[in-house]
């Protein structure tokens, strides 16, 4: 009997220790103090707002009206471009909703901070929540692109004002970073339509004079070529997403190599060497083919001998780590500074390359060239396996 009241008292001390701990937990982490409760509050609902916002003020400004007024703690928010009324959220949409584009049009005009009374926003109706506005300006690079309005039912304190124009200062950081992205995807789709041109139309005419060479001495190699051309051009050609996998990215140099195997014949050698661990490594889209074209064009079609290129793709802890050789006929060190800065113009997309490393990854992260005449050319490039803002779509 001593035993089991032994027991059921331990039972009991634990079970009372867990509660109190438990309550411990939650008082401190979870309720904190007033101001704790308030500023978690702030940055959970900023935190809501942000990516709506980041889609640009037309396409997020349904979604993110919502937590807009739940930061004010107003009866309603409304959202215009200057011109029309993109979102409102609150009481009181029947009858003033209509009006918000004008009570908005001198912060729009001016760029400033507008307080309006009861003679211009209140309604005939005594019992009706909304009888005064505050309107701040919202801007993108001293763009005024539209109007944030809070509307209350009693005068706004100063503290009111000054809170919707913290907030119209919070939507237009995230508008202009939104036009930021626009920027970046607009400038990327730039470069790899530079890419895109740059593709040798000589190599277009030699790869389909190479399928039409065996299209009666192995026509089954000729439609295999012919497969791998239309793959190779619909991949290089393709519309949608900056980043590509490792193993895309690689697929499509030995769709390119495997025509211009069969342009060459014999006298092309090329080796691969992937860890299959950097396979699913995010790269930016067509980042190696104009490299391996670079490879064949100016290290090999020179030489009557035997070319040969070797690819590499290897785990180095954090980054894949990528390289590209040929034993061509290499080049001054000065003259490949100046291709990788864009000023020789010689190399295919080698600068236009290397930039976007150094735009995605960081300076760190540009190509790398090792050559001398006579000695070939290695371009070798590392990419972080994980990098914030860097998704395959």
């Amino acid at each position: 009997m001593d035993t089991v009241l032994t027991v059921a008292i331990g039972v009991l001390i634990v079970a009372t220790g867990a509660v109190l701990l438990t309550w411990f937990v939650r008082s401190r982490l979870v309720l904190g103090t007033p101001e704790d409760q308030a500023t978690y509050q702030v940055l959970h609902v900023t935190g809501l707002a942000t990516p709506e916002l980041r889609a640009g003020l037309e396409a997020g400004a349904e979604k993110a009206v919502r937590h807009l007024r739940d930061l004010l703690g107003t009866p309603a928010v409304a959202l215009t471009d200057g011109t029309r009324l993109l979102a409102w959220d609150g009481v009181g949409a029947d009858v003033h909703a209509q009006h918000a584009v004008s009570h908005a049009v001198n912060a729009v005009r001016d760029g400033s901070t507008v307080v309006l009374g009861p003679a211009t926003v209140a309604c005939p109706d005594p019992e009706c929540r909304i009888r005064h506005a505050i309107t701040a300006a919202l801007t993108t690079e001293d763009h005024l692109v539209g109007a944030l309005t809070a509307y209350t039912g009693n005068r706004p304190s100063a503290r009111l004002v000054r809170a919707v124009e913290e907030v119209a200062r919070f939507v237009s950081g995230q508008l202009e970073l939104a036009e930021l992205d626009r920027s970046r995807a607009k400038l990327a789709e730039a470069e790899i339509r530079a890419l895109r041109a740059q593709i040798s139309p000589h190599f277009i005419y030699n790869s389909l004079g190479a399928i039409a060479s065996y299209v009666r001495t192995d026509p089954e190699h000729a439609r295999e070529l012919l497969l791998e051309f239309a793959d190779f051009t619909r991949y290089s050609f393709r519309r949608h997403g900056e980043f590509t996998t490792l193993a895309e990215e690689l697929r499509s140099v030995e769709r390119y190599l495997a025509l211009e195997q069969a342009r060459f014949g014999g006298r092309l050698e090329v080796t691969l060497r992937v860890s299959p661990e950097v396979l699913p490594v995010a790269v930016p889209f067509l980042c190696l083919q104009p490299l391996v074209e670079n490879a064949v064009r100016h290290g090999l079609e020179g030489d009557e001998g035997r070319g040969r290129i070797i690819i590499i793709a290897e785990d180095a802890g954090n980054e894949a780590s990528i390289s590209i050789e040929d034993n061509g006929v290499g080049m001054e060190p000065e003259r490949a500074l100046e291709n990788l800065t864009g000023e020789g113009g010689d190399h295919v997309g080698l600068g236009n390359v290397d930039q976007r490393l150094r735009s995605v990854f960081g300076d760190e992260h540009g190509l790398v060239v090792e050559t001398a005449p006579g000695a070939g050319t290695k371009v070798s490039m590392r990419v972080p396996k994980y990098s914030p803002g860097v998704h395959v779509h």
